[in-house]
């Protein structure tokens, strides 16, 4: 079996400069580390028969029918994907941390003689997003893309036509975050969009009220919507290693303040682990799929947490 996780370093990654080709790269460490793929590809269901007209495609004519009754007819057929997934990916302002500590040049990180790390979350968050999309698109299942901030930015319907694959991929290169985070006004509006039933993947930091992302959830939930959310957080927020004075900026505030870490740590990581355990309790309460990722994480994380809902979908059928 291939050592996949070769392919996952943010370090070997940051080096390849556009993003289908990282996302490429992700994906197919990732299958090659895996002892056997779970995907099926399409299937197509027959549905009923027409009479041929000039223009129709040949290779749906049914000749056995001809054969028998001397008329064209074409098979029409109901496509049926594996899966129908809508990709949420959150381009807020917050999602540039740390944006500022990114050396020139190297797309990485080097705190204080810490381990490397992506330039900011939304790096990260993207290329996951990316690699889900190229999953999805070369298994020939239908995916869609979403960008958002305090409203919905670009959207590209479900589709299984893989030349799309390159239009979200540049949608998602060419929209640098920004904005204030809404989530609830995104989840509430999709909510009333979408009309066919599917897989929602939310990726965010989700830095806004809890109580809007939940409410958001449910109203997805309740339109029959499966949802895994990936909660990407950077690994400072996650442990907030600062030891010396330091000047904390918002990001989609203007706030400044500078604080003694050593004081607020003990009362941070209370504030951070509740606002953590309540979105994941609520989604287990309403039958959601909640992954905790740091940048820190490998991006398989996230793969893996998207292909184990899969194969919980197709047990159900």
């Amino acid at each position: 079996m291939a050592d996949y996780k070769k392919y996952l370093d943010p370090e070997i990654l940051s080096r390849i400069s556009r993003l289908e080709l990282r996302a490429r790269r992700v994906v197919e460490g990732f299958v090659s580390g895996m002892h056997r793929s779970p995907y099926h590809g399409f299937s197509v269901e027959f549905a009923a028969h027409r009479e041929y007209v000039p223009g129709d495609d040949i290779r749906h004519i049914d000749w056995r029918l001809y054969a028998r009754g001397d008329r064209l007819y074409i098979k029409q057929y109901e496509e049926e994907t594996n899966l129908r997934t809508t990709v949420l990916l959150d381009c807020s302002a917050s999602m540039l941390y740390p944006e500022h500590d990114r050396r020139a040049g190297s797309g990485i990180l080097s705190r204080a003689g810490r381990r490397p790390a992506w330039r900011n979350k939304y790096d990260y968050a993207a290329t996951l997003a990316a690699s889900l999309i190229y999953l999805l698109m070369h298994q020939q299942d239908a995916c869609g893309l979403v960008l958002f901030d305090h409203e919905i930015r670009e959207q590209v319907p479900p589709t299984s036509q893989t030349a799309q694959l390159r239009a979200m991929i540049d949608l998602i290169e060419r929209r640098p975050p920004s904005g204030a985070t809404d989530v609830k006004m995104t989840l509430t509006g999709l909510a009333e969009r979408m009309r066919r039933r599917g897989l929602v993947v939310l990726i965010s930091d989700l830095l806004t009220d809890p109580q809007d992302v939940i409410s958001g959830l449910q109203q997805l939930k309740h339109r029959g919507q499966d949802l895994i959310v990936m909660h990407v957080l950077d690994e400072d927020e996650l442990k907030f290693p600062f030891s010396d004075n330091t000047l904390f900026e918002g990001i989609e505030q203007p706030v400044h303040s500078l604080v003694d870490p050593q004081a607020l740590r003990a009362s941070y990581l209370e504030i951070v682990g509740a606002f953590i355990s309540r979105i994941r309790s609520a989604c287990m309460d309403h039958g959601i799929d909640y992954v905790l990722l740091s940048t820190a994480d490998p991006l398989d994380a996230g793969l893996s947490a998207y292909l184990a809902r899969r194969m919980h979908r197709t047990s159900r059928r």
